[in-house]
Order: structure tokens, then sequence, then C-alpha cells
């Protein structure tokens, strides 16, 4: 029996314009598409999907629900074309055990978390 995979996620928006080009500039990922009226980033093997709803308000009430979690080559770089982009940091660039990590608000105030894993962690993985 073939298992689930989890692919991808729909980030929901009032304004998913800008939640994209936020995405796209802040953590560069391998593609930028439409699909269907969908704005879709792909990173690796997984696809976050960006759309607008009528149910949800301009900021996220509860952000520590679900926390998108971004392994990057060079947490260091990717923080500051974060700062760049006027970033709030929920967590600001920190060396745990040998790993780099630090949690931002996007523009609606959803926590993403990039993460520079040590080769020691990737290896107790």
């Amino acid at each position: 029996m073939q298992r689930p995979s989890l692919s991808g996620m729909l980030l929901a928006s009032t304004d998913p314009e800008r939640l994209r080009r936020w995405y796209a500039a802040a953590l560069d990922p391998e593609s930028e598409t439409d699909v269907g009226g969908y704005g879709v980033l792909k990173f690796g093997a997984f696809h976050l999907f960006i759309d607008s709803r009528k149910d949800i308000g301009d900021k996220n009430p509860e952000p520590g629900r679900m926390i998108l979690n971004f392994e990057v080559p060079d947490a260091r770089a990717a923080a500051a074309r974060m700062e760049e982009l006027g970033v709030s940091w929920l967590a600001e660039l920190e060396d745990r055990d040998g790993s780099l990590f630090a949690t931002a608000l996007d523009p609606d105030g959803n926590y993403v978390q990039i993460i520079q894993l040590s080769e020691e962690a990737r290896a107790a993985m």
C-alpha cells in the first residue's frame, strides 16, 4: 500500500499577491507559477499555494497553530534578505548546538521559521 505524502498547503490571505511577493522575495522558491487562480511557490517537493478567502481576517490571530519551516543552506543570508524586506522577528537568528534557527512573521502574521541544520543534527535525524 502506498502511503500518503504531504506535498503542499494552502496559505490563505486577504491580500494574496502581497503575501506571494513576500515569500518569493524572502525565500527564493525553485519556481513561482499560477495554477487555476492560485499562486504556487515550489520549495523542494513542497508546494505553497497562496489564495484569498472571504472567511479570514487580515492577520492570523493564532499563528502558533502552524509554523512554516524552511530549511535553508545559509540562514544568515536568509535572515538578511528577510530584514531587507522589513521583517518582524518572533525569535532572531540563534545558534542551537550548531544549528541555526530564526522565526519571522510574514505580512499576515504567520510564523515562518528558517533552519540551517548542522551535520550532526542532520545525521541524528
